[in-house]
């Protein structure tokens, strides 16, 4: 794998890369060892605004540091289908270096929630094996992204995992990157190459094509689109109607968006923005996203979280300055929780 980025970070992936040997060397994990803190109230970045519908009002804070490369935030407002008796009210993100999911629960801290969450095997598997987005079925339970076992999967609430989906026409996925439901519990993710350990390049690799999929309640596999090189980010509006799609290729930065048909079948999809200029002047690429009830698309992009509609108007921005990969509500849509390279932030909303 190329790596991009600063000295400090390579040091934090190799010492992950240490972590993930004597894991795999069966040295249990008992706690965090160090890997993540809660942090101390503190902020970073700022808010810009474009639109009323965007306020400068809060600042972002930040509240845990001392990840590899976090991604996948969801929030979990209601527990019972995820862990019984436990309440809920926390933030699951992954760690995917580090293979690992943790927990963030104010006035508590970080915890580990599941160690491995992505990869299974008894060797070392690269520098991202483990989940990346993480997001709850209608029915509240926890589904996954798994780089290193290449499947989406779903956590039961007896214990272990079932596999929704592993595989397209007999061919592995590549490594499944993010997703998201439809209120029917149909189901769209994106399958890039990233979690392989030499990426597209891979010998193991077994599809032609990175994929934007839809998962029928059925269990029917079929292609959304093959268009986007490297799809990323997945998101859809209230209504179901559209499919937001980031490209994390550094040659097209984009957003996509798709409509989609009562039948399931989805357009040919239309770029609604570039992030183009964003790159001359900020680390990173379109990444993960979440769209709100009134229809903001909340997008990584470089250097922090842009806020836009479907028609790809930018309407503000929550700038970290850093790598930033993904981001989520919660369930009032008070808080925005962002994940930014080693960092997890939160700020408030209008």
């Amino acid at each position: 794998m190329r790596f991009a980025g600063s000295p400090m970070r390579f040091c934090r992936w190799i010492a992950a890369a240490l972590f993930a040997c004597v894991t795999w060397g069966c040295v249990p994990l008992g706690g965090t060892h160090g890997v993540a803190t809660a942090e101390e109230p503190r902020t970073l970045g700022k808010v810009i605004s474009h639109s009323p519908q965007v306020s400068t009002q809060y600042p972002i804070e930040v509240i845990a540091a001392g990840m590899t490369w976090c991604e996948g935030p969801v929030w979990v407002a209601d527990s019972a289908a995820i862990d019984p008796g436990v309440d809920g009210g926390y933030l699951l993100f992954s760690d995917i270096p580090r293979n690992t999911i943790f927990r963030w629960r104010e006035g508590s801290g970080v915890d580990v929630f599941m160690q491995p969450s992505g990869y299974t095997g008894v060797r070392y598997y690269g520098l991202e094996p483990g989940s990346n987005g993480l997001v709850l079925d209608p029915q509240g339970r926890l589904c996954m992204c798994e780089h290193g076992d290449r499947r989406l999967s779903r956590l039961t609430t007896g214990g272990g995992k079932v596999t929704l989906v592993d595989r397209f026409e007999g061919k592995r996925l590549n490594s499944p990157n993010d997703l998201v439901f439809a209120k029917d519990g149909t189901l769209y993710f994106t399958d890039p190459p990233y979690g392989l350990p030499e990426r597209a390049d891979d010998p193991r690799r077994e599809l032609s094509f990175c994929g934007v999929f839809r998962l029928s309640t059925r269990g029917v596999l079929s292609v959304v689109s093959e268009q986007i090189e490297r799809p990323n980010g997945i998101g859809l509006s209230a209504d179901g109607k559209r499919l937001v799609v980031a490209q994390s290729n550094p040659k097209a930065p984009t957003w996509t968006v798709f409509e989609i048909a009562a039948d399931g079948s989805a357009s040919s999809g239309k770029i609604i923005r570039d992030a183009k200029e964003t790159m001359s002047r900020f680390p990173g690429l379109p990444d993960g996203l979440c769209v709100s009830k009134s229809d903001l698309i909340y997008a990584s992009a470089p250097g922090g979280i842009d806020v836009m509609n479907f028609d790809g108007q930018l309407l503000g921005r929550f700038e970290t300055g850093k790598r930033t990969s993904n981001c989520a509500l919660d369930a009032d849509e008070r808080y925005l929780y962002i994940t930014a390279d080693d960092t997890v932030c939160r700020v408030r909303l209008k």
